[in-house]
């Protein structure tokens, strides 16, 4: 195996793409990183899936493992737009100017639905700005490059500065930063089918978008406990729109076989691709409450305007 240099701690922060294939070089590596954390009294956070979470955990000491904050990234990641405001209270918590902290964070796995995987990739562009760079935090993000295919792991050069692979350490040639991040923010969603309920909605009619939802989400089938949240969240992300000053707010709603989806349009732009990442203002509350009870959280905007999805799985 290649040997593997020191892990120095971080007193900026540090965003760095693992690219492993053998489970014996994902343990080892994570393993020194964790252990070197640990000896230097740095907190660290793992969010990873449950099987590289006990890969670690019988590799590590109890005692080690036991000073360790684990987290399933299948629960907290569910929605990805969750794991940032994850990110950002351990570090608040922890972080201070001499004292680093540590992260394995692990978005991206190979089951994951390619609407998933699209939030995942933006998810991990936006941490480049989401996180102060004076923070001294490093964060490892471990990709998986037999199992997640090319043109995943060529997606992870564009949004990490920094490439590990094979006990070495690069500057990622493909790293695209912000501009990166912008496409991505600004990049058209999936087409919906050509079977959509489609109505628009203005201050005056706004009264009528909850009953409006509802009844639409009864006639679709879906589960009293999720169509109630996912109404509650999609009127209230309408009245946002009204309330950033578009004239009217347009809702669709439509079915797929993996999900069931509502759609908020309007034509004002929004600037900040990290609204509904963070405490959120009167302005964006229907964004923050959208990410914290729908399964998954699509937003795009453009000069033209600002789309937001949110899904309910089947």
């Amino acid at each position: 195996m290649t040997q593997r240099a020191p892990h120095r701690s971080a007193q900026s922060y540090r965003h760095e793409a693992f690219l492993w294939r053998r489970p014996a070089d994902f343990t080892a590596a994570m393993v020194q990183f964790i252990e070197e954390g640990l000896d230097a009294r740095e907190p660290v956070m793992v969010a990873v899936t449950a099987p590289h979470m006990r890969w670690l955990q019988d590799r590590l000491s109890a005692a080690a493992a036991g000073q360790v904050e684990f987290v399933d990234m299948a629960q907290l990641g569910r929605n990805p737009a969750r794991i940032i405001p994850a990110w950002r209270e351990f570090v608040s918590a922890h972080a201070e100017p001499q004292r680093p902290v540590r992260g394995i964070g692990e978005p991206i796995w190979p089951d994951r639905h390619p609407q998933e995987l699209l939030e995942c990739q933006l998810h991990e562009a936006l941490l480049n700005i989401a996180i102060d760079p004076d923070t001294p935090l490093w964060l490892v993000c471990p990709y998986d490059t037999g199992a997640l295919g090319p043109t995943v792991v060529e997606e992870a050069l564009r949004s990490h500065p920094v490439i590990v692979e094979e006990g070495t350490h690069r500057g990622s040639p493909s790293y695209a930063g912000r501009t990166h991040l912008d496409a991505l923010f600004a990049a058209d969603l999936s087409q919906p089918p050509a079977e959509v309920h489609e109505a628009v909605f203005t201050a005056d009619s706004a009264h009528r978008m909850l009953t409006y939802i509802k009844l639409e989400l009864y006639v679709a089938g879906l589960p009293l406990d999720q169509s109630t949240e996912l109404a509650a969240a999609t009127e209230q992300l309408a009245l946002g729109s009204l309330h950033r000053g578009s004239p009217a707010a347009t809702i669709r709603i439509w079915g797929e076989p993996y999900a069931l989806i509502c759609e908020v349009s309007d034509e004002i732009p929004v600037t900040d691709p990290l609204l509904g990442r963070s405490v959120p203002t009167d302005e964006h509350e229907g964004l923050w409450r959208a990410n914290q009870v729908c399964d998954l959280v699509q937003l795009r905007s453009t000069p033209e305007g600002t789309t937001v999805r949110v899904l309910a799985w089947k």
